[in-house]
């Protein structure tokens, strides 16, 4: 691109924020114009106003850049929101009633009928539905959601199967990493040598987002537990197909699976989109959860399950893949084809 598209990072302080920064920092399309965040830290300068917590180093030039209120008169054609779901809701809409294109990691919006529930790799036609989203609620703008964390890695192992063979049901427990809780997240003493079952909402999450992302009344059964892994999340699936597979035959699938041609060309997009593992101890967040700068999906253990059809092991970088890399993927995509408003 010979001009870079000028972005706004609202909840730029917080642990998502921070991983937009650096994601953002270098992009060849995109470039940082406002450091948004709360009443408390706007007015101060981003690096006196942040803990950084990413182990990318907080470039010189945004630890400068004066953070701003969420407000929507502050630069940028796209806001990428990283803000918490308890204040997100009307700053979101705000933003896009004024002309710009939002692009959400919180979930107020993931299940409105108007709103793209986006992964580029999966549903890009889903876009189609900004057209109905801003004639019925008069926006100049638009709202693009990506899924939860657990839901992108369930979905991304699925898409393959359901496209080749029918998924009909499925049953998920997830082995998720306490990046995932935000900072400071989970205290030490509770999560030290344990595993806390139930995280939040996030059964819920999985169950009706992939059914929306799919397209598909599929019977999903989730059950989901925090452990001691940084970033990372796991899950092991069984999965009931509607024609019968063998395990050589969808481990094939998974493999064989890639993006359209215009999604596999964006600068984010990786290539491929799923890593098969042969090996019998793999996937592993320490040996795998970087794979493809933190954007691919990475599946194993593909054998037949003796109470559905097929049993695996999927895992997924859950601050990258999970949350800012999936929206940064969705913005490259709404550049792409045009659907940034010009500012």
């Amino acid at each position: 691109m010979t001009q870079k598209t000028p972005v706004a990072i609202l909840g730029a302080t917080g642990a998502v924020g921070q991983k937009f920064v650096t994601l953002l920092a270098d992009h060849p399309w995109f470039e940082i114009a406002a450091l948004a965040a709360s009443e408390r830290s706007a007015g101060k300068k981003y690096g006196d106003a942040v803990r950084w917590l990413d182990p990318t180093p907080l470039p010189r030039h945004i630890a400068d850049m004066p953070v701003l209120a969420c407000e929507p008169g502050i630069p940028g054609a796209i806001a990428f929101s990283g803000m918490d779901a308890s204040v997100a809701g009307p700053i979101e809409q705000a933003f896009a009633a004024a002309g710009r294109a939002v692009v959400t990691n919180t979930r107020n919006h993931r299940m409105d009928a108007d709103v793209p529930l986006l992964i580029p790799e999966i549903n890009p036609e889903s876009l189609s539905l900004l057209t109905l989203q801003r004639s019925q609620r008069q926006w100049k703008g638009f709202i693009v959601a990506n899924p939860n964390c657990s839901t992108i890695v369930l979905a991304m192992a699925l898409a393959p199967l359901h496209r080749a063979f029918g998924v009909e049901k499925v049953f998920v427990a997830t082995m998720q990493a306490t990046s995932g809780a935000g900072y400071p997240g989970v205290p030490s003493l509770d999560i030290l040598g344990n595993v806390i079952p139930g995280v939040p909402g996030e059964e819920e999450k999985m169950e009706s987002e992939t059914r929306k992302i799919l397209g598909a009344n599929i019977l999903i059964s989730a059950h989901t537990n925090r452990v001691a892994v940084v970033d990372g999340h796991t899950e092991s699936i069984s999965v009931g197909l509607r024609k019968k597979a063998t395990p050589e035959q969808a481990a094939e699938a998974l493999a064989a699976f890639r993006a359209p041609a215009d999604v596999e060309a964006l600068p984010t997009s990786p290539r491929p989109p799923i890593v098969v593992h042969a090996q019998a101890d793999r996937p592993q967040p320490r040996l795998d959860v970087g794979l493809g700068h933190g954007m691919q999906t990475s599946v194993g253990r593909v054998r037949a399950c003796p109470i559905l059809d097929i049993r695996l092991t999927a895992l997924g970088h859950n601050t990258i893949r999970g949350a800012a890399g999936a929206a940064v993927l969705n913005a490259e995509l709404l550049v792409s084809k045009g659907l940034v408003p010009a500012r």
